[in-house]
């Protein structure tokens, strides 16, 4: 069992809210990790998966079920295959609040799961587990390796690179062909793919939807509608700009990347490092990697941009922190990276309180000019946590 870092932030939540969400892309790890947590809740817990017909047969008097078992703590899996059961969760707790009622576990967004039109605001704390962060597994892969193949379960831990090749075809197919009809949403699978192959190709630039829509062949709504469905399933991540009264013509298209590297590297068909390594893509996926791997292991309530004028100045990811402070960061696929003069233009208009240039390998440093320059995993262990 792979200790997740999501977990003592589920505990502790569990510890006063009576609904537990955690969603996340499929076959990232919810289930083994709800299931980790069985001897560490005070209370009898009851398992149901609603992908099988057995447990979906038990709700369909789900009141008379779950009210029969209102002294447990009731995992439901897949819970987007059942929306209405989210107003008789919310009606249950109201007749009877107290901690770790419910855990719910999804692999779409809250906001993409049709017929939810009863919320659990007020009633539920939302978790989104990511696949494996570096973090997570640098005792058993080295960075390398899970930059290469992505954070899935699955495809990581694969034993050879065409195991974890076939995994990411199985999981695109899936997906395409199953999940998003199970969510109640008709997308014509050829142009689902070609907008994931498209975005591949985007990855780590600006968004252009109209562009983008052209290139598939539908109307900029339709595309705009695709991305949503992507974003909400974990798939991809929106980066917008930061904008601020600075004075400045201000970039205002957010930035586009695929979320797991690994299955960005099968949709641009490299399958080795030789290959990445190669590849006009690596500084945009090292950009992305980086970028997630910070995201995911920030103090709770950061906020995330990037920051871009039309004269030239540029920040690759802005952070502010939970006490507002800004933190610039460069994000530079060389271990004697050059600093260009928008990196320095953009510090002069956000007076950040730190500034970073982050690269693969290296020794720390601190320049007299106040940047810090330090390797991803020296900032993910000594930096990021100070970030508070």
């Amino acid at each position: 069992m792979i200790q997740r870092l999501l977990q003592s932030k589920i505990l502790r939540d569990l510890s006063w809210s009576p609904v537990v969400g955690i969603v996340g892309s499929r076959q990232v790890g919810k289930t083994t990790l709800v299931k980790s947590l069985h001897d560490k809740l005070d209370k009898s817990v009851l398992y149901l998966d609603l992908e099988l017909q057995e447990d979906l047969f038990k709700l369909n008097d789900a009141q008379s079920y779950l009210t029969s078992h209102a002294n447990k703590c009731v995992i439901i899996d897949e819970i987007q295959v059942k929306p209405s059961l989210f107003a008789l969760i919310r009606a249950l707790v109201d007749q009877k609040r107290e901690p770790a009622r419910f855990i719910l576990l999804g692999s779409a967004a809250p906001h993409i799961v049709k017929l939810n039109t009863e919320t659990l605001a007020g009633r539920i704390a939302y978790h989104e587990l990511p696949p494996f962060s570096y973090t997570e597994v640098s005792e058993i892969v080295d960075l390398e390796t899970h930059w290469l193949k992505g954070g899935f379960p699955n495809a990581l831990l694969a034993p050879e690179i065409f195991i974890t090749r076939k995994w990411l075809d199985d999981f695109t197919e899936t997906f395409i062909h199953r999940d998003l009809a199970r969510l109640g949403f008709t997308v014509p699978a050829p142009f689902l793919r070609n907008m994931l192959s498209m975005v591949s190709h985007l990855h780590g630039n600006l968004l252009n939807a109209s562009n983008l829509a052209n290139s598939i062949g539908v109307t900029a709504p339709t595309a705009t509608k695709y991305l949503e469905l992507l974003e909400g399933s974990f798939l991809i991540r929106r980066l917008p700009p930061y904008f601020e009264n600075l004075g400045k013509r201000l970039v205002k298209s957010p930035k586009i990347y695929l979320r797991d590297t690994g299955l960005l590297h099968f949709l641009l068909k490299i399958f080795d490092l030789e290959s990445l390594y190669g590849h006009p893509s690596i500084g945009a996926s090292w950009e992305g990697y980086v970028i997630e791997q910070i995201i995911r292991e920030a103090p709770e309530f950061s906020e995330f941009f990037f920051y871009r004028t039309q004269n030239g100045a540029e920040i690759d990811l802005l952070i502010i922190t939970p006490s507002a402070k800004k933190v610039c960061i460069e994000i530079k696929f060389s271990i004697a990276p050059v600093i260009s003069k928008g990196f320095y233009a953009a510090v002069a208009d956000l007076k950040p309180a730190k500034q970073y240039i982050i690269t693969p390998r290296g020794e720390a440093v601190l320049r007299s000019d106040g940047i810090h320059i330090c390797s991803l995993v020296d900032f993910l262990k000594e930096e990021l946590p100070q970030l508070k």
